[in-house]
């Protein structure tokens, strides 16, 4: 159970499978080798195709490192064809990859807002996104090995 959900499996064919269950019908247990938050870590890092990039400052990445979400303030450009949701890579301005994680916005938002403080990002995008363009829970650190709980 990679996914980190238990599973039962049950005899579907008799009236109210889940009933029987309750009342002690036979079943197969199998228990989650890991956290559904640590299997959702484990998707962002290794399973999604990432269709941009986006290089960061020295400060972003330290914030990065020690556990926080992804800031415009710390974003100094991007690169790809990426949407909100999509995968990206994250890299310092040396081209190093530092981190995997969700995107918030668009290539075109996070161009628009990229170096911005969190108040000028409404008057730039003409509504109110997310705090974070990346959010430290969509959020795997590449360079150290370990996931950013």
């Amino acid at each position: 159970m990679e996914g980190g959900a238990n599973m039962i499996i049950a005899d579907g064919k008799v009236h109210n499978p889940i009933k029987s269950i309750i009342d002690g019908a036979r079943i197969s247990h199998f228990i989650a080798k890991t956290t559904p938050h640590l299997a959702r870590k484990k998707w962002i890092s290794g399973m999604l195709t990432p269709n941009g990039r986006i290089f960061i400052d020295q400060g972003a990445k330290t914030a990065l490192i020690n556990g926080n979400s992804l800031l415009p303030a710390g974003i100094i450009s991007a690169e790809g064809n990426f949407e909100r949701g999509d995968a990206v890579v994250i890299c310092d301005d040396n081209n190093n990859e530092i981190a995997r994680g969700l995107s918030a916005y668009s290539i075109r938002d996070t161009l628009d807002i990229k170096g911005k403080s969190t108040p000028e990002i409404e008057n730039i995008l003409g509504y109110r996104g997310r705090t974070a363009l990346v959010h430290r829970d969509d959020l795997v650190i590449s360079d150290i090995g370990d996931y950013v709980d």
